[in-house]
């Protein structure tokens, strides 16, 4: 079911980007002029593209909705917290793992005038 909105909601997308590009500019919108005539009209003519510009616009609106939705239901109860503290840490996994002596970490005393040479444990 998500899939297939998905996929209508990629399709959607595509005609839609390609209706937007298809269609006449009308001036004003980033200083670039298209042409004279309806720029100082009140309310330009309701053409089949712009028809077709705000069914796509309302689909797509639609099925970005729905993938909300679904998306919700599926994912309902369930939070990144609850997975995490329901799933073990991976240390408590290797209980026969020993850590190093701490013997081994510390610095060496004031004294000590042995070369610092790294041990193949």
């Amino acid at each position: 079911m998500e899939n297939v909105v998905l996929i209508i909601h990629l399709i959607l997308a595509l005609g839609l980007i390609g209706v937007v590009l298809l269609q006449r500019s009308e001036g004003g919108g980033l200083g670039v002029g298209g042409g004279g005539g309806g720029a100082n009209s009140g309310r330009p003519p309701a053409t089949a593209m712009s028809r077709v510009t705000w069914i796509l616009g309302a689909a797509f609106v639609v099925t970005s909705i729905t993938l909300t939705i679904v998306s919700a239901q599926k994912s309902a109860g369930v939070s990144v917290l609850d997975r995490l503290i329901a799933s073990p840490p991976a240390l408590n996994q290797n209980e026969g793992v020993t850590a190093p002596a701490l013997d081994n970490l510390l610095p060496p005393a004031e004294g000590d005038n042995a070369p610092l040479v790294p041990t193949l444990d």
